[in-house]
């Protein structure tokens, strides 16, 4: 069984719609530029307020991917 080893970062993503599309909108952007991505994990969430109503959402996530065999 091959030892699973993943390297960290954190995203920060947005969107107008929600704390779910923001997170899919870090994602969706990160794999374009980063392969073998496994999980991730919301460390921050929050949003910016306009005559009480929410309009903008943002997460920070950390997420984590495998790194490549160097041999």
């Amino acid at each position: 069984m091959q030892d699973h080893i993943y390297k960290i970062v954190e995203l920060a993503g947005s969107s107008d719609s929600g704390y779910e599309d923001a997170i899919q909108n870090a994602i969706t952007r990160a794999s374009q530029s980063i392969r073998h991505l496994r999980w991730f994990e919301v460390t921050e969430m929050r949003g910016h307020v306009e005559n009480g109503r929410i309009k903008h959402f943002q997460i920070v996530i950390r997420v984590g991917f495998t790194l490549e065999d160097a041999g």
